[in-house]
């Protein structure tokens, strides 16, 4: 469930006993491994710890080294923990740099290559550190009572701007008495806040403070602050060749607090702190990218139409503010992760078409060619589009890349040439591991032609003309999309035996701005035929058992769960993952207040009571009949606990099959972020599918794995 437009992108108790001892058996593979005459070929819950995936690739300006986040699971601790690799470009060795005692993230190259910055909980809090290449010696710059973030290293490499939040003491409102005896043990004290967006998900409640840029020589010493203020200064951080100036985006309005969608370019003085306005329009202007001769700066926006999604345009402008150019009026994708060529011709940006991620090089006369294809690093459970990249000063480019049975990799490739993998992360798993083909298919919406794309991964070693039960897996944000990318939940749906169906319906992105908007203030509504045409298109492929159906999906995947089980009986059970239930719930206890109503449903719930109800999907419970399982993290501040709970009860108080399940400690984008919790939510759905399966046992899908 996104909270903003124009992101690239927003996944137990109830277990049949013979799914709970099939997964028990995997959980334990390593423990009985001996009592096996081979190794376990199914992709089970206990390869979630072995999997590793590169992220963050950051290119040398000389295009010697490639320095790069790798997330491995540890099973330990039971989560990810990132350390940054070098790899040398010529050879292909790797070395390890920084997290062997801490997570260790963002790398970012010294102008002159010599030296590497980064982020690193080594000894406590996230700190900034410098490695120098030659010698290997690192240090820690500072000690910072809050993380670091949107590094930049300024052009002559004596300095380090960053953005860090600097606390506040908050509001007050009276006190306590101020006799309290000696040794008594009183409550804790009053917690007060006077902001709209008070909690966030994924930090919990918010501490009061705002984000603030600051600048540390890189040798070491004290960090000075350079921006005040109550509002938020954000990077990313562009300095100008000569390093006098720093450009930054930020909503530095008033009414920043109800307008979350408003954001403009500003030029920071470095020596005296004075600050100058860039662009002036109601839209969000940000990401400013200053051209290798200073004269120029790109930068990310568009105009605010009160619409839930909007595509990025790419700007560029005099570094005055004066002559803006749109350079891809025309061009009907959305461009992130902005970057120069080293001749200040040309742009570099990665952007989304059809499910898969790639990066073009935009012109200045807004020419658009790419340059780089197969970009992947969405993350592991679902199949999301993602990645990112990086690029040297001879223009060669680093980026992350995956296929739909493997993880991202770090690659290299020149502009327009093929690429080359330096990493092999996975490689003991894929020897060992059968793992579900994924298929493209496609088809026409019944309620308009509208074409409809999606991903179909099979159970390994599936036999063409074999039936089989589907799940319909749909995926949140709504503005997002899936694609031919490596997916947990669906290895180990079809390890079970399912093919699993990730669909793109009218709602998500890569397919261009006006395919995203067809769900605009319309939400849920006709993406829910959609997804039937594709599932029925599963079906006259002859894979689908029309009478084996099955539905689930996260965030907004959950809603249009809740809402195909409100509108249809064809599906013999649901597994509604972290939904949105009430709309005038959510918009009012969500962690985006100032943004739901307001773009998603164009009123807020007093002045528009009726659209709010009407696409709700609990004015549907009364007409739900099919088993539905209830999952959410138990820290949800997206789409909050209280939307699964009321569903829940409204099952319950219906008869309808139901279950609730909470993640412990999982916030809405961290559902999945540890791995026994990630696997033990998948093996919940699937002990709830189960139970509702008739004819067809897992035990006869998976005779054809025994173990060799």
């Amino acid at each position: 469930m996104q909270m903003a437009v124009a992101q690239q992108p927003e996944p137990e108790q109830t277990a049949a006993p013979d799914a709970q001892s099939q997964q028990a058996t995997a959980m334990s593979g390593a423990a009985t491994g001996s009592t096996r005459s081979g190794p376990e070929r199914r992709f089970t819950g206990a390869d979630l710890f072995d999997l590793a995936i590169a992220s963050d690739p950051q290119i040398s300006p000389d295009g010697r080294y490639i320095a790069y986040v790798r997330q491995s699971n540890d099973i330990m601790s039971d989560r990810a923990i990132g350390s940054i690799w070098l790899i040398d470009t010529r050879t292909g060795r790797e070395t390890p740099l920084a997290g062997r005692n801490g997570d260790a993230f963002n790398p970012r190259w010294s102008p002159s290559g010599d030296r590497l910055a980064y982020v690193s909980t080594e000894g406590g809090g996230p700190q900034l550190w410098v490695h120098w290449i030659e010698g290997g010696n690192a240090v820690r710059l500072t000690g910072l009572p809050t993380s670091p973030s949107s590094m930049a290293w300024s052009p002559d490499g004596r300095s380090i701007a960053y953005t860090m939040l600097v606390k506040d003491d908050g509001p007050k409102l009276g006190s306590a008495p101020s006799d309290k005896p000696e040794g008594a043990d009183w409550a804790e004290p009053l917690e007060i806040r006077d902001l709209l967006t008070y909690r966030a998900d994924g930090q919990g409640y918010l501490e009061p403070g705002f984000d603030k840029i600051f600048v540390v020589p890189s040798t070491g010493g004290a960090p000075r602050q350079l921006t005040f203020g109550r509002f938020h200064d954000g990077g990313p951080l562009s300095w100008s060749p000569d390093g006098s100036t720093i450009y930054f985006g930020a909503n530095r309005r008033a009414d920043w607090e109800i307008d979350s969608v408003e954001g403009e370019v500003y030029a920071l003085d470095v020596a005296s702190g004075g600050i100058r306005q860039l662009t002036d329009r109601d839209g969000p202007d940000g990401n400013p990218v200053v051209s290798p001769d200073g004269q120029l700066i790109a930068y990310l926006g568009f105009d605010d139409a009160l619409r839930a999604y909007e595509d990025n345009d790419l700007y560029v402008m005099n570094r005055d503010g004066s002559n803006v150019r749109n350079l891809t009026a025309d061009w009907n994708f959305s461009p992130a992760g902005i970057v120069w060529d080293a001749d200040g011709r040309g742009i570099y940006a990665q952007y989304d078409i059809s499910g898969e991620t790639r990066v073009a090089r935009i012109a200045l006369d807004g020419s658009v060619r790419d340059v780089v294809d197969g970009l992947s690093g969405g993350g592991l459970d679902r199949p999301y589009t993602g990645g990112s990249f990086s690029v040297s000063d001879d223009d060669m480019i680093a980026f992350t890349g995956g296929t739909a049975i493997r993880p991202a990799e770090v690659q290299l490739a020149r502009t327009g040439g093929e690429a080359r993998i330096l990493t092999d992360l996975n490689r003991s798993l894929r020897a060992v591991k059968s793992l579900g083909e994924v298929r493209r298919i496609a088809t026409q919406s019944s309620h308009d032609g509208l074409e409809i794309e999606g991903w179909l991964t099979l159970p390994p070693n599936y036999v063409e003309g074999q039936r089989v039960p589907l799940i319909l897996e749909i995926h949140g944000g709504p503005f997002a999309a899936y694609g031919p990318h490596f997916s947990t939940d669906n290895q180990l749906y079809a390890a079970a035996g399912y093919a699993v169906l990730s669909a793109n319906p009218r709602g998500s992105t890569s397919y261009g701005e006006d395919f995203a908007n067809q769900i605009d203030k319309a939400y849920p509504g006709n993406d829910y035929f959609d997804l039937m045409s594709i599932v029925d298109r599963a079906i006259s492929l002859g894979i689908a058992d029309p009478d084996q159906l099955f539905v689930t999906g996260g965030s907004g995947g959950g809603v249009l769960t809740s809402w195909i089980v409100g509108k249809t009986r064809r599906f013999k059970a649901a597994a509604t993952q972290k939904p949105v239930i009430n709309w005038t719930t959510q918009a009012l206890t969500a962690d985006g207040p100032s943004f739901f109503g307001k773009y998603w449903i164009g009123a807020q719930p007093w002045e528009d009571p009726q659209t709010y109800w009407r696409l709700s999907p609990l004015s549907l419970v009364g007409d739900v009949e099919t088993p539905t399982l209830v999952v959410v993290g138990s820290e949800d501040y997206r789409t909050p606990v209280s939307e699964s709970e009321q569903y829940y009860t409204a099952l319950s108080l219906r008869g309808v099959p139901t279950a609730l399940v909470k993640v412990p400690g999982a916030s809405h984008g961290g559902i999945a972020a540890r791995p026994s919790q990630s696997a033990a939510k998948a093996s919940a759905i699937l002990a709830w599918f189960d139970r509702y399966k008739t004819g067809w046992t897992r035990g006869a899908a998976q005779s054809s794995e025994k173990e060799k």
